[in-house]
């Protein structure tokens, strides 16, 4: 019986409506043979390659039976569990971790499929992030920024010093005034009791359960929002 070390989300149910491609942005070629999710994925491979049972549980919607399909290719990598959205729950990324989280066990990452963590440390960045989860129960791969047009469109943290660590003093999703942050998220790491919690990380109108997180910082984060990165 495949008992995870650790679950992965992976929120593939969105429509994608500013990337404006007749295919799905985490379907996007960026090289031969390799999207944008795969990049993704990069972390996750890491995961199953340092030798953690690594479940993947990929939310998606009928609209979404191209990037089934592609993930294929993963079978052999790790477990993957595919769930519906589920309807009765919020239609935005917050719905969808509410519709995964009964499939996950033991610590849980949220991993965006149109988010890549572009720096020499990408792929032992999850890793490193799930071993601070033992620190506070929640842990950021993040990347220093300081232009409010990003800021606004992203997870923004401010990030602090405190006892040795850089932790999240601050976090807001998509904040109307980024002014105080100075870093925005690119992957979450919940320990296992702090998990019914990711919904809060992206929804609106409650306090962000990531202030006091520890963050592992990286040199880069591309969102592909649209086609051009």
């Amino acid at each position: 019986m495949f008992v995870p070390d650790v679950s992965v989300i992976l929120p593939c149910a969105g429509f994608g409506t500013r990337f404006s491609a007749p295919y799905p942005k985490e379907l996007h070629c960026l090289a031969p043979g390799v999207t944008v999710l795969d990049r993704s994925l990069e972390a996750v491979v890491n995961l199953a390659k340092s030798g953690l049972n690594v479940r993947l549980v990929v939310v998606f919607g009928a609209h979404k039976m191209d990037t089934v399909r592609y993930l294929a290719r993963y079978a052999e990598t790790f477990q993957m569990v595919f769930v519906y959205q589920n309807e009765s729950f919020e239609p935005g990324l917050d719905g969808a971790i509410r519709s995964a989280l009964p499939m996950t066990q033991g610590p849980v990452a949220l991993v965006l499929p149109d988010i890549v963590v572009s720096d020499a440390d990408g792929a032992g960045s999850l890793l490193t992030a799930l071993r601070h989860t033992a620190v506070t129960g929640w842990s950021v791969v993040a990347a220093e920024e300081r232009d409010p047009g990003v800021l606004r469109q992203m997870g923004a943290l401010a990030v602090v010093e405190a006892g040795g660590f850089l932790t999240v003093g601050a976090a807001i999703d998509k904040p109307t005034d980024p002014s105080g942050f100075n870093a925005f998220w690119g992957m979450v790491a919940a320990a296992e009791h702090q998990a019914h919690r990711l919904p809060d990380v992206v929804a609106e109108g409650v306090d962000s359960p990531l202030a006091g997180a520890v963050a592992h910082m990286v040199g880069n984060i591309v969102n592909y929002n649209t086609p051009e990165g």
